[in-house]
């Protein structure tokens, strides 16, 4: 059973940047797909970006596309979005995710199995 633990939220104005980490416990880290979701209130859960475990491929969601990066420290066992350019319409809870032993990128939020607690991100105008 892997743990998750984000950090890194926080309040910041249009047009700033923060970084998320997400740190993981238990097994072999390289050999999770991790992905990262936010969810604002009155709305679902949401895809903003995902990884591979071993070959660190990428996809992110048309609205981050260009100002946010998704990249993890295999040796850290950490998972990390940075976000530029940040808007009001970024504000939300963001979670990071994990699947094991699924060496591909994973968009669906159903088929993550385990969730961090979320990070708060306020983007103020």
């Amino acid at each position: 059973q892997v743990q998750l633990v984000e950090s890194g939220g926080g309040l910041v104005q249009a047009g700033g940047s923060l970084r998320l980490s997400c740190a993981a416990s238990g097994r072999t880290f390289s050999r999770y797909a991790m992905g990262w979701f936010r969810q604002a209130p009155g709305k679902e859960r949401a895809f903003v970006a995902a990884i591979s475990g071993s070959n660190g491929s990428t996809r992110y969601a048309d609205s981050v596309k260009g100002r946010f990066t998704i990249s993890r420290d295999n040796a850290k066992n950490t998972v990390y979005l940075q976000m530029n350019n940040l808007k009001p319409e970024d504000t939300a809870a963001y979670y990071c995710a994990g699947r094991f032993n699924v060496d591909e990128v994973l968009v669906m939020a159903a088929r993550y199995a385990y969730w961090g607690q979320g990070t708060q991100v306020t983007v103020s105008a």
